[in-house]
């Protein structure tokens, strides 16, 4: 199986600690994303919590739809760094969000995306590899794009 991976970085003028609570705590609901986190348990978030990915907001109580993507926190260094790993059926995101302060203030976000395939298959690999690295990169850009919008949302309220 071949692993694609993109990493991307940009600075932005917000604190760490302003950053990592807008990019690595799961809220309930990321109007930013468009996307809703259920998280297992009450603990707070740390290296192996649970959660399930839906895309659009759910409903107060409102359970996950059956099948949607799982995910786990496998890294969790506060203020530093966050990886999640989420599974769907064909395949494996592994996103890891990483911040720096930068020169001269603010943050340097970077942000690595590995994407990999359950199954192996050389011949589909070599097919589909350049169009896999080319939306393994879109991924990594657009989410590096949104990173103001995080900011702005928390600051916000």
């Amino acid at each position: 199986m071949t692993t694609t991976t993109v990493s991307g970085s940009r600075v932005v003028p917000e604190s760490r600690e302003v950053v990592w609570r807008a990019l690595a705590v799961l809220a309930p609901y990321c109007a930013v994303c468009d996307v809703s986190y259920v998280v297992a348990g009450s603990a707070p978030p740390g290296r192996g919590t649970r959660f399930v990915c839906v895309p659009g907001e759910l409903a107060p109580d409102e359970p996950p739809r059956a099948g949607a993507p799982e995910g786990e926190i496998v890294e969790w260094r506060p203020r530093r760094a966050v990886t999640t790993r989420l599974e769907l059926t064909p395949e494996t995101w592994t996103t890891r969000i990483e911040l720096d302060d930068a020169e001269g203030g603010g943050t340097r976000v970077t942000v690595t995306v590995d994407h990999e395939p359950r199954k192996a298959n050389r011949l589909t690999d070599r097919l589909l590899r350049t169009s896999m690295q080319r939306m393994v990169r879109t991924t990594v850009e657009g989410e590096l794009a949104r990173v103001p919008d995080h900011g702005s949302r928390l600051a916000a309220g």
